[in-house]
């Protein structure tokens, strides 16, 4: 009988074959031994299959499969195929530090089955943050839906048996991007037994600051990720207060991002306040905003 690994290894990649080297990289460099990794590969014409190829360890798959679009298709895929009894989901541009299995090797052993940690994120500039997620009391799916996002994917480490207990990923266009806020919620909606490691245990590397594009793509998955669980609760007066003060936070999010698009972000901050006048982030973030227009208006 085939051994099966403690720990399947999810890696979506497309055309990242550099950046999939590191990955792969800090997967061999893994202190926990009894995993594979299969890399799921969206037909990249860079050198992603030669990078793969030249790993010799037998513990790495390479599964080519056409996503047409939709990582979240590839993570499915990857999830699919794995033998793990968990699965940890790594993008193909972040890497792990080499204590990160064990330490969640560790909490799965006690009974958990859904387990995240912290990153360092690092910005195209090289600059530096340190992020912990969580923690557990912010991973209910209530705080999840009207308080936001607080998990990484690239961190997090949760039974096979709890993912496939909600088929996974949602594989909807619509929701690109935020797919992963929605699994967390359907996830949470199971009460598993989470905990969040408050330690820095892998790199998430952030890109150039979005393009307007991205975010308003980005921002417009949110609702829609937002508004298919706001269809599942009741529909008394304090709820849909409830349901207007996370969209204004939606809103708010977004204007945030386009400081450098001052008429976009001002339209959105006038719809957050509209919404709910109560996220108190909307005043200083709009002053920013304003401060930024008029210096940049003054130089020559």
């Amino acid at each position: 009988m085939n051994h099966k690994p403690f720990v399947s290894v999810v890696i979506p990649t497309y055309n990242h074959a550099k950046l999939l080297k590191k990955a792969l990289d800090s997967v061999l460099a893994q202190t926990f031994k009894d995993w594979e990794a299969i890399v799921v590969n969206n037909f990249s014409t860079d050198d992603t299959v030669e990078v793969v190829n030249s790993f010799t360890d037998p513990r790495i798959k390479l599964l080519n499969f056409n996503n047409s679009g939709v990582i979240a298709a590839s993570r499915n895929r990857g999830a699919k195929e794995a033998n793990g009894e968990f699965i940890a989901f790594l993008d193909s541009d972040d890497v792990w530090y080499a204590n990160k299995l064990q330490k969640c090797v560790d909490q799965a052993q006690v009974g958990n089955q859904f387990i995240c940690h912290g990153e360092l994120w690092i910005n195209s500039d090289l600059t530096t943050r340190p992020v912990m997620y969580g923690p557990a009391s912010r991973a209910t799916y209530d705080r999840l839906l009207f308080t936001g996002n607080c998990i990484s994917t690239s961190a997090t480490f949760i039974a096979k048996s709890l993912i496939d207990s909600v088929n996974g990923f949602d594989e909807n266009p619509e929701i690109i991007t935020t797919e992963d806020y929605d699994l967390w919620l359907r996830l949470a909606a199971k009460n598993p037994r989470t905990v969040f490691i408050p330690e820095l245990l892998g790199e998430f590397h952030r890109l150039a600051e979005s393009a307007s594009s991205s975010v308003i793509r980005n921002f417009t998955a949110e609702l829609q990720v937002l508004n298919k669980h706001f269809a599942t609760q009741p529909q008394t007066i304090s709820t849909k207060l409830r349901i207007r003060h996370r969209r204004a936070i939606a809103h708010y999010g977004a204007a945030r991002q386009l400081t450098t698009q001052p008429k976009q972000s001002f339209s959105l901050f006038a719809s957050a306040f509209c919404l709910s006048p109560f996220v108190l982030r909307i005043y200083p973030g709009l002053i920013i905003t304003v401060l930024r227009t008029v210096l940049g208006a003054k130089k020559p």
